[in-house]
């Protein structure tokens, strides 16, 4: 099977953060034998780099042959629907299927695609997409692991004697609600000085393992999310968690015992903290989700490929039939 993967996310030396879990989904797929070509879009400077990625990805296709197209984010997928000569798979993999203006091309592309993939139940309420599959973003588990704490600070160069507490992702986008992390942090310092707060920002995917070991508690408040892989690799570290209920957040952290849900305000972000604090050790994260391991979900991914491309050959092959005889079909 010869794959070609649209996304405008992707790791580069530059952002070495962007992107990550499309190119381990990416690394995934190559393990499992599929023959996959990445075609990275970069609309984020200019969105004319959309309109000249366009012409590049059809220049692509007339010099290779591929069996299936499968697009990351809405925009790659209106780039990949551009062409009928293969179908498209399409992941959705957050906020845009209901939030911001993004929501209405997301809802504009959605139907004319093969088969959508969803990473959780709530974006699948919001799209109103009754056909998609929901499959999350797979997570090496042989990666994110944990290792001792005093390990994993010395080798980061963090205090031994700290409570850190770690945020992870981009602090400047407006829907992750940095203003809320200040404010509960400074609300929790007044009671425990001891506390402090940790950007984990841009830094190269090879140190986060080390970051989710290092830390004593996540911290996520974003107004919406898809699928945070930040949760999942504090779960696979057996990292306390404190979050609000977006996402697949709640199914991920269930009965997880060290994992709170919180509301957005300050003050109740600062009360969940602070139990997470508490809580004696590390926590049974990893058990809770062992069904995200990243072959697992590469494996899932295929069978739906698979599908895809027997629906099409059906739909193929009763095209050429006669309609005399299309009953034997």
């Amino acid at each position: 099977m010869k794959v070609l993967v649209v996304t405008n996310m992707y790791p580069t030396p530059e952002k070495p953060a962007l992107g990550t879990f499309v190119k381990e989904q990416v690394d995934s797929l190559k393990k499992e034998g599929v023959d996959v070509d990445v075609f990275c879009v970069d609309g984020s400077k200019n969105k004319l780099g959309y309109l000249l990625g366009l012409f590049r990805f059809w220049a692509r296709l007339l010099h290779k042959r591929y069996d299936i197209i499968h697009a990351h984010y809405v925009f790659s997928g209106l780039i990949a629907r551009a062409q009928y000569l293969y179908p498209v798979v399409l992941t959705h993999h957050g906020l845009e299927v209901f939030m911001t203006w993004q929501r209405f091309p997301s809802r504009v592309i959605t139907p004319l695609v093969d088969q959508v993939i969803l990473v959780s139940e709530e974006q699948k309420r919001n799209l109103g997409c009754k056909n998609a599959e929901i499959i999350p973003c797979g997570i090496n588990l042989e990666f994110f692991k944990p290792v001792p704490k005093e390990e994993a600070r010395r080798k980061l160069n963090l205090p031994l004697d700290k409570k850190l507490v770690l945020w992870v992702g981009n602090h400047l986008r407006p829907e992750k609600r940095f203003d809320i992390v200040e404010a509960a942090i400074a609300l929790a310092r007044a009671k425990d000085p001891s506390i402090e707060l940790v950007l984990v920002d841009g830094q190269p995917h090879d140190v986060v393992p080390l970051y989710m070991n290092a830390g004593d508690a996540v911290l996520l408040v974003s107004d919406a999310e898809g699928s945070p892989m930040v949760i999942h690799e504090a779960m696979a570290c057996n990292l306390p968690v404190v979050s609000v209920p977006v996402g697949d957040v709640p199914e991920v952290i269930r009965d997880t015992e060290g994992c709170y849900l919180c509301t957005q305000k300050p003050e109740d972000v600062a009360e969940k903290l602070t139990m997470a604090l508490k809580y004696p050790g590390r926590t049974s994260g990893r058990e809770r989700i062992q069904y995200m391991e990243e072959g697992a979900t590469a494996r899932r991914i295929i069978n739906l490929y698979q599908q895809v491309l027997r629906k099409r050959n059906r739909a193929v092959l009763k095209s050429m039939v006669p309609d005399n005889a299309r009953k034997g079909l």
